[in-house]
């Protein structure tokens, strides 16, 4: 592979971007592009850049990845996305994923069990498993999650939906529906409705 251009990056003016074969390849750090004396021109392999940039920035990236989870728990694939989206490659990827992982601040199952537990509250289990996956979270960690009792959430949720309409048959026939876009289970969306007929009933 040949480098085509390097050039310094906007936000951070001791990184640069690297390209190789006219597509951008990397960011690096400009003391290592000096360092090893790369230019346009140079003939370099993938190992060679992965390991100066591993050598390089582990620190840098770690750094940034540890800024990045602190407003909020990312997942394993969170991370990695937003690492490649500031050019590290994959040799820097494995080593800061590790790294966070052996201090407890990268935990896929905790994760999972902490999103359904938020999640709960507005949807059923079946969409919160789906979004997890989208998410990334592997399966393992997902099958590990606790069964939950889901009639009460979907009670309040169907509750919300009826808030301002007339429970009319075929707003029901829409609400049943409603409820099962939103994750609920057929025997639990049935169990909400025929709980709420019980206390228009007593009322």
């Amino acid at each position: 592979m040949e480098i085509t251009a390097i050039t310094p990056q906007k936000h951070d003016a001791k990184r640069c971007n690297i390209e190789v074969d006219g597509r951008f390849f990397c960011g690096m750090q400009l003391l290592t592009v000096m360092q090893q004396r790369l230019k346009v021109g140079s003939i370099v392999t993938e190992e060679q850049l992965s390991a100066l940039q591993l050598e390089g920035e582990k620190q840098t990236a770690l750094d940034k990845a540890l800024t990045h989870i602190s407003v909020s728990m990312k997942t394993e694939r969170d991370v990695r996305d937003f690492l490649r989206r500031k050019g590290y490659l994959q040799a820097v990827c494995d080593y800061v994923v590790e790294k966070m992982k052996g201090y407890g601040y990268l935990d896929d199952e905790a994760y999972a069990r902490a999103y359904a537990e938020n999640a709960g509250a507005r949807k059923g289990g079946r969409l919160i498993r789906m979004e997890l996956r989208r998410k990334g979270v592997p399966e393992q960690a997902i099958d590990a999650l606790p069964e939950r009792d889901e009639r009460g959430a979907a009670e309040e949720v169907l509750l919300k939906y009826l808030r301002g309409k007339t429970a009319d048959e075929k707003t029901l026939r829409k609400a049943y529906a409603y409820l099962i876009s939103r994750g609920f289970d057929y025997d639990t969306a049935r169990a909400a409705l025929a709980r709420l007929r019980e206390t228009d009933e007593e009322v």
